[in-house]
């Protein structure tokens, strides 16, 4: 298989990592025999002409939509979203379909998905400045709708009352220009679940989430300065793990996620594992991302962590080049 691997200015925080992240899957792939090469396209117009006469067998985007912006996903509710492009084309990608992509990318739709498939999420609202909050019940937890890698979490994500709320929405308008996803307050522990492969060889590999209680504040949360700083860790999911991994199946299921995914969860005041995200395109940097931390844990090699980094790169693309015929 050809391999382009697309992305951008925004590569970083709407995928899996920056360049650098990228070069390092390149080598993965290439290391198992299949050509891979890097495009980075700045703006609409670069992606439309690297598509226009393809010369690669599949794409594997680490871009929702293209932008310039480089330090968060946004909505880009006019743009270019990838997979629409590449679904019209008929061309190949790794990763789940348009649809699902902007299910994901939409933590609002993503729950509401969820919830009607009689998966577990927290109660949520969407709310923006002038809405009525009658429905949110405190303590509440409020974040942006369409970010990722907890941008946009802070302690003052956690509110009280009526008047912290309103703040706190107001802010992810200012800062994000989108809606505020309101959830109740989960304040156990936190898992995660990497999600690989299709059908009857999809795999749910759970994992517990770490930080040292040194590095919190007033509350167990992962803020956004916890996050890409190696300071989380995940490892074995201990007496959670069946549940863990069977939530996950079931996430994955009733979206429809293609390939591989990563899926977040918390603990509820009540001990139940809910899930919290399901993110489509998850961080790849090795060693320290956490889908690369997870396959170790559950597939070590005898070549250690960088063996184990090629072998997740190529469990990845080998789904994919299986769905298309192409493996």
């Amino acid at each position: 298989m050809r391999i382009v691997l697309l992305t951008g200015p925004g590569g970083d925080a709407q995928g899996w990592g920056d360049l650098k992240v990228t070069g390092s899957m390149r080598q993965a792939i290439e290391s198992w025999g299949h050509p891979a090469r890097i495009a980075y396209v700045a703006d609409e117009g670069e992606f439309l002409r690297l598509i226009e006469r393809p010369d690669f067998d599949i794409v594997w985007s680490a871009l929702y939509h293209i932008t310039p912006n480089e330090a968060f996903i946004g909505r880009n509710a006019a743009g270019t979203w990838v997979a629409d492009v590449l679904d019209e084309r008929k061309i190949p990608y790794i990763g789940s379909n348009s649809r699902v992509m902007r299910a994901m990318i939409d933590k609002f739709e993503t729950h509401e998905i969820l919830a009607a498939a009689g998966v577990a999420v927290p109660a949520h609202v969407l709310l923006r400045s002038k809405d009525d909050a009658a429905a949110v019940t405190y303590p509440a937890f409020v974040k942006p709708m369409c970010e990722s890698r907890s941008v946009g979490i802070s302690d003052e994500s956690v509110v009280h009352d009526e008047e912290e709320l309103r703040r706190r929405v107001a802010f992810i308008e200012r800062e994000f220009d989108e809606p505020a996803l309101v959830e109740e307050f989960l304040p156990g522990d936190e898992y995660t679940a990497l999600v690989l492969g299709n059908g009857r060889t999809r795999e749910c590999l759970p994992g517990l989430v770490t930080v040292e209680d040194k590095h919190y504040r007033n509350y167990r949360i992962l803020r956004s300065d916890l996050r890409g700083v190696g300071l989380t860790r995940v490892g074995l999911a201990g007496a959670r793990a069946d549940e863990c991994a069977r939530l996950a199946d079931a996430a994955a299921e009733a979206m429809g996620c293609l390939d591989h995914v990563r899926i977040d969860m918390r603990v509820d005041r009540e001990g139940v594992l809910r899930i919290i995200e399901v993110n489509g395109i998850p961080g790849l940097k090795p060693h320290k991302s956490w889908a690369p931390q997870i396959y170790t844990l559950y597939h070590p090699s005898p070549g250690g962590e960088d063996e184990d980094y090629r072998l997740l790169i190529k469990a990845v693309v080998e789904a994919a080049g299986r769905r298309y015929g192409l493996a």
